[in-house]
C-alpha cells in the first residue's frame, strides 16, 4: 500500500467517534443536529472512498493502526472484502439520511452523541474479520438503546435480559470453539450457541419480543438505525457460516423461513404503525438468513442482493412513517386517517419503498427476490412458495396500511402538515437508489455474486458449496 494513500477506512470510523465528543459538548439541539449531519455527511464520503478504493485500487486493509496490527498478528484488524465493502457507505447513507430527516418536533428527544457513537461501532464492526472483535462491538453496540430507553424513564427489562443473553451466547460460542481442539461434539455446541445468539440479534421467535418493545419505547430513529443495518446477519456470516455444517445450515434456513411467514402475517393485523414495521422488518429481514443458510452461490447472491433491498426499501418506509409520526404522534392503524392531501410526496414514498421491499417490478427488490428464490429451490425444496406467499402477505400488509394512513376520509389540520425540505431530500435519495438499482441492477447483481463466491471459497464453506 502507498504510504501517501488516505486511509479512508479509519476516517470513516473516527469521525463519528469525534464528532460525538464534540456534540456531547453542545448545549443547543439545533446546533447538535446541524454538527451531526456535517459528520454524518464526512464519514459517508470517507465510507465511499474507502469503497472505491477496494473497488478501483484493490486497498482492503486500514493503515496506521491496522498496520501496526498487522505487524503484531499478520492479520488486517480493519479490512474489507467484497462482501462487506458495500455495506460501510450503505449504513454511512442511512445514518447520514435519518439524520438529516430528523424532524424539529423531535430534535428535543433524539440522542445525537448516542447516534454518533452506534454509527463508529456499527461501522467498525462492519470492517473487520476478527471474531472477537466483531464480538466485542456488538455487545457494546446493544448498551446504547439501553441508555436511551433508562434516559426516556421506559422499561428496558425485555432489551436487557435480550441483550445479556445475546452477549452471553457468542462469548460462550466461541470460547468453545477455541477450546474444543478439533473434537465434533464440542464443536457442535459452540455453533448451537452462536447460531442461538444469532436468532436473538435477529429477532427470530421466540425472541423477537425485545424488537416490538424496542420500536414501541425508544426513538423511532434509534430503533430504525439499530435494526436496518442487519448486524444479526453479519454475526452470522462472520462466526457462524464460516464453522457451521449442513446441519446447522438448515435450522438456520428453516427458522428463518418460518419467521418470515410469520412476521408477514403478524404485520396484516397489527393496530399501531410502528408493530406493523417492525414485523414487516422482521419478515424481510429473515429472507436474508433463508439465502445464506443455502450456502450456494446463487442462494447466497440473492441473500446479499436482499440484504442491500432491504436496507434500502424499509429504511425509506421507515422515515416516511417517522415523518408522520412528527406531525401526529404514533398513528393508529384502526381508523383512517386521510393525510394524502397534506403529505402526497410521503404517500408516494410510503407506497414505492413499501412495494420495493415485497419485490415490485422494476425496483431491485424484484431481481433480489426473484435471484432468492431461484437459489433457495436448490436446498429447500418447495421454499419458493413459501417465500412467495409471504412476499403476499407483507404485500397486502402495505397496501392495507396505505389506504389507512393517507386515503378514506379528509383530514383536517389548522397547523401545515406539509413535508420539510431535509425530509423531502432524505426520501427523494433512498427513491432514486430504489428505482435507479432496479432499472440497472446488473453491476449490483455481478457485485453481490462476486462476493458470495467469495465467501463459500473461504473456510469451511468451500467443501460444503453445491451451487455456483
Amino acid at each position: 500500500m502507498s504510504e501517501l494513500h488516505l486511509p479512508s477506512l479509519e476516517l470513516a470510523i473516527l469521525t463519528p467517534l469525534l464528532g460525538a465528543v464534540w456534540v456531547s459538548r453542545l448545549r443547543n439541539p439545533a446546533a447538535a443536529r446541524r454538527w451531526t449531519i456535517v459528520c454524518c455527511g464526512l464519514t459517508l464520503t470517507f465510507a465511499v472512498a474507502a469503497w472505491l478504493d477496494l473497488l478501483v485500487l484493490h486497498v482492503s486493509e486500514a493503515a496506521g493502526l491496522g498496520n501496526l496490527w498487522h505487524a503484531l498478528t499478520g492479520r488486517h484488524l480493519l479490512a474489507l472484502d467484497r462482501f462487506s465493502a458495500p455495506f460501510i457507505p450503505l449504513t454511512s447513507l442511512l445514518y447520514f439520511l435519518t439524520i438529516l430527516a430528523t424532524a424539529g418536533a423531535k430534535v428535543q428527544r433524539f440522542a445525537f452523541r448516542r447516534s454518533l457513537l452506534s454509527q463508529a461501532i456499527v461501522l467498525a464492526t462492519l470492517s473487520t474479520q476478527e471474531s472477537w472483535l466483531v464480538i466485542g462491538l456488538l455487545s457494546a453496540e446493544t448498551v446504547l438503546p439501553y441508555l436511551e430507553l433508562r434516559a426516556r424513564a421506559k422499561p428496558t427489562r425485555v432489551f436487557a435480559w435480550h441483550a445479556a443473553c445475546f452477549v452471553v451466547l457468542m462469548i460462550a460460542g466461541r470460547a468453545v470453539l477455541e477450546i474444543s481442539g478439533g473434537s465434533a461434539v464440542q464443536n457442535r455446541w459452540a455453533v448451537i450457541l452462536l447460531l442461538g445468539a444469532v436468532f436473538i440479534r435477529s429477532g427470530m421467535p421466540p425472541a423477537h419480543c425485545w424488537v416490538t418493545d424496542l420500536f414501541e419505547h425508544a426513538s423511532f430513529g434509534t430503533a430504525l438505525l439499530f435494526v436496518t443495518p442487519l448486524v444479526g446477519a453479519y454475526a452470522a456470516v462472520r462466526l457462524v457460516l464460516p464453522v457451521a455444517d449442513d446441519g446447522v445450515l438448515h435450522v438456520l434456513g428453516w427458522v428463518s423461513l418460518a419467521m418470515a411467514v410469520y412476521a408477514a402475517g403478524m404485520a396484516l393485523v397489527q393496530k399501531n404503525a410502528r408493530r406493523f414495521f417492525c414485523y414487516l422488518f422482521l419478515s424481510h429481514s429473515s429472507l436474508v438468513l433463508v439465502g445464506l443458510g443455502t450456502a450456494t452461490t446463487l442462494g447466497m447472491t440473492g441473500a446479499l442482493c436482499v440484504w442491500l433491498s432491504v436496507s434500502l426499501a424499509l429504511s425509506g418506509l421507515g422515515l416516511s412513517l417517522r415523518a408522520l409520526e412528527a406531525r401526529h404522534r404514533q398513528l393508529s392503524l384502526t381508523r383512517f386517517h386521510g393525510l394524502y392531501e397534506h403529505t402526497p410526496s410521503l404517500a408516494v414514498c410510503f407506497l414505492l419503498t413499501g412495494l420495493a421491499s415485497v419485490g415490485f417490478p422494476g425496483t431491485f427488490g424484484f431481481w433480489s427476490n426473484e435471484l432468492l428464490v431461484e437459489g433457495a429451490l436448490e436446498t429447500y425444496p418447495h421454499v419458493g412458495i413459501a417465500v412467495v406467499f409471504a412476499a403476499a402477505l407483507s404485500g397486502v400488509a402495505i397496501v392495507k396500511v396505505y389506504f389507512l394512513l393517507f386515503t378514506g376520509t379528509r383530514h383536517v389540520s389548522t397547523v401545515p402538515l406539509h413535508v420539510g425540505k431535509r425530509e423531502r431530500v432524505a426520501v427523494s435519495i433512498l427513491a432514486t437508489l430504489i428505482l435507479g438499482s432496479g432499472l440497472f441492477p446488473q453491476p449490483a447483481v455481478l457485485a453481490r455474486q462476486k462476493a458470495a463466491a467469495q465467501l463459500i471459497e473461504s473456510g469451511r464453506l468451500r467443501s460444503r458449496a453445491v451451487g455456483g
